[in-house]
């Protein structure tokens, strides 16, 4: 449309300076133009417009609708378990056979169009998420993350323990019905048996409740649980409580990266089962399968630079921690006990 416009202000110039008593040699020269175009400006031609390329044919074109589908469904899943560019190129030559296309033909196409199906449903951009690296056997992070799952033929929102190494980025996995206390407790000695030790450093949190109990001001300074402190010290475990609001973002981003590629790859689409013990009976064999990653910038895989810092880990403690509580309740009249609140 702008050369157009252009070239119809320029047959405009040419009969103004005509009538100015400029000869058709002198608007040549003034225009840069030929003969014939001061001669059709002269004779009253307006510019035809310009013919539009036909588009050229891609071999991806069979596959748009598909994934024009595939977003338009990210829109009603979780915001967290949204495919990426490389999980809809995996389906496609999976589910599709598409073996005459390549990655960054879908990733161009995905970056182009998922901004204009989000902009047409209003959704704003995602986060982002800084790696971090660490001395090896030092250092780990632990986080809960949400997760949706078809339990038992119904939608149902569970909680995703991860506890991740640092340095490696091995990191272990394990779902529960809540973030409660025994959750917490329960994650940490699977992940610790299945690590074979414990990090000799510290571990990362943020202000969980089932660790925290009162956030001393801005500073570092906590009030623990007193549960939580008699299981940190039978496992031997140091806290390294991150910064709260903004100023501790970043200082645990590796496992909210690797919570956030564990629910891309490994809950998307959303997946379906019948209980919570075939869901982490997954699980197990997704981590091990994760074992196989190369992060970026890495040069070998998880796995290998697991194996470097296995041997550094404390070893674990041979007396075993009750991670459940114990209740002493009194039945009503009514033959009801009452257990945290609940008749």
């Amino acid at each position: 449309m702008g050369k157009s416009q252009s070239k119809v202000d320029l047959y405009a110039a040419i009969r103004r300076d005509h009538r100015g008593g400029m000869s058709q040699r002198a608007l040549q020269r003034k225009y840069n133009v030929t003969w014939r175009t001061v001669r059709r400006a002269l004779d009253g031609q307006w510019p035809e417009p310009r013919k539009q390329q036909r588009r050229r044919e891609s071999r991806l074109d069979p596959y748009k609708p598909l994934i024009d589908g595939i977003l338009q469904a990210d829109l009603d899943a979780p915001a967290k378990q949204r495919h990426t560019a490389q999980r809809i190129f995996d389906r496609l030559v999976d589910e599709h056979g598409a073996d005459d296309i390549s990655y960054p033909m879908v990733r161009t196409y995905v970056k182009d169009r998922r901004p204009e199906i989000r902009r047409d449903a209003g959704i704003g951009p995602q986060a982002m998420f800084v790696p971090q690296t660490h001395l090896p056997g030092a250092e780990a992070e632990v986080d809960f993350g949400e997760v949706h799952v078809v339990l038992a033929g119904e939608l149902t929102r569970l909680y995703l323990f991860s506890l991740r190494l640092s340095y490696s980025g091995k990191a272990v996995h394990r779902v529960f019905a809540t973030a409660g206390q025994e959750a917490f407790f329960e994650g940490h000695v699977h992940a610790f048996r299945v690590l074979g030790g414990v990090p000799r450093a510290h571990i990362r949190y943020d202000n969980l409740r089932a660790a925290v109990e009162r956030v001393l001001g801005f500073s570092r300074g906590r009030v623990e649980t007193d549960r939580w402190t008699a299981f940190r010290s039978h496992w031997g475990i140091e806290p390294f409580y991150c910064r709260p609001g903004i100023d501790g973002a970043h200082e645990k981003g590796g496992v909210e990266g690797q919570i956030g590629y564990f629910r891309r790859n490994h809950f998307v689409p959303v997946p379906e089962v019948a209980s919570l013990t075939e869901l982490n009976a997954m699980v197990d064999q997704w981590d091990q399968d994760d074992d196989g990653r190369r992060l970026r910038g890495r040069t070998r895989t998880v796995g290998a630079y697991f194996a470097q810092e296995q041997h550094l880990l404390r070893p674990l403690p041979t007396e075993p921690f009750e991670t459940g509580r114990w209740f002493t309740p009194r039945v009503n009249r009514f033959s009801q006990i009452s257990v945290r609140g609940n008749a």
